[in-house]
């Protein structure tokens, strides 16, 4: 079995490492939003009840208009991780999976868990027809790399041929829409689109996704997942939030993103890329940098693949900016 990979968060194994307490620890080990956004209302009926059915039709139309995907209702998951968990089930024969890295390690380790063989490529050029499933990370974790539809749009086409699935993660996909191929599920068979709800809104605690696809591949998801999947207060909140209206949240993350560039470059480190929640930095003492920064009881996400890369996730507040400041500039290796 494949050894569990080290994501990012864990506060609590950070702290008995290096010492403090979790709450004094400032977080920017992962990609959520620092904002969670207002929680609504939710019936006394969503806790006491089994998800009833009226409950997962809300929030799949609810999702449906958010994403845009047409006639397709996305299908609520208890976070995008459980579907990733399923994806060999969709392998049949001897065919090959590719994923397109680096990446989110989990689709790796899925593949290899479940005795599949999986090729991890570095471009789509690779990509043949022994490969019965692809998947791509858009944008990409952690280096931001950003597929352009049409690209994806003639892989899936390319790959139809020979009856091949192309899945694409779109967790991080709230913030560049213009990237987006949820719109064109409906007209690509061959496509499942992965979304992410608590990443954007700031509630990752929820465990709660989407997978869109056409019908046949979601009806598989569905009975895959078993009944009463997401729990109702999920489906309430995801109802609320995902018609609410989001551009605060979008323009909140868009400033404390530029703010975190600007502390990061202002200390003389190199981006190397990223998305809105995070940017990657390559350091050539990252290692160093890191359990520096732990000292200070500031966690960031490391590699063990790329030993020279340094992932920061959007910190809160001026205050964490000064924080991380500090503790940057104290650096002498």
């Amino acid at each position: 079995m494949n050894a569990p990979i080290v994501h990012g968060g864990g506060i609590t194994a950070a702290a008995a490492l290096h010492g403090g307490k979790p709450e004094e620890w400032l977080d920017l080990s992962t990609g959520v939003s620092p904002f969670s956004a207002a929680l609504p209302e939710i019936s006394m009926r969503a806790w006491q009840r089994l998800p009833d059915g009226y409950l997962t039709d809300e929030a799949r139309q609810a999702a449906r208009d958010y994403y845009g995907s047409g006639d397709i209702l996305p299908l609520p998951v208890p976070g995008t991780q459980s579907a990733i968990q399923l994806l060999p089930r969709l392998l049949v024969g001897a065919g090959r999976a590719a994923v397109l890295g680096p990446t989110y390690g989990e689709y790796e380790r899925a593949f290899k868990s479940a005795g599949c063989a999986v090729d991890l490529l570095d471009s789509v050029e690779q990509i043949d027809a022994a490969h019965a499933l692809i998947v791509i990370v858009n944008p990409n974790n952690p280096d931001g790399r950003i597929y352009e539809p049409d690209t994806l749009v003639a892989l899936c086409k390319r790959m139809a041929a020979s009856g091949g699935l192309v899945v694409v993660d779109e967790a991080f996909g709230d913030t560049v829409p213009e990237a987006s191929v949820v719109s064109l599920v409906a007209g690509l068979p061959n496509l499942i689109v992965f979304r992410s709800f608590g990443k954007f809104f700031g509630l990752a605690g929820l465990r709660l996704g989407f997978v869109v696809a056409t019908g046949p591949i979601l009806a598989r998801f569905e009975n895959w997942l078993g009944p009463w999947a997401v729990s109702g207060p999920a489906l309430s909140i995801a109802s609320a939030l995902l018609r609410s209206d989001t551009a605060p949240i979008r323009q909140a993350i868009a400033e404390r993103s530029a703010a975190l560039r600007t502390v990061l470059e202002g200390c003389g480190l190199r981006i190397h890329g990223g998305t809105a929640l995070f940017s990657l930095v390559d350091h050539f003492s990252a290692g160093g940098l890191h359990a520096h920064l732990c000292r200070h009881r500031i966690l960031v996400r490391k590699f063990d693949y790329a030993p020279h890369w340094l992932r920061f996730g959007v910190t809160a507040d001026a205050a964490c900016d000064k924080r991380l400041a500090a503790a940057l500039q104290s650096y002498d290796g």
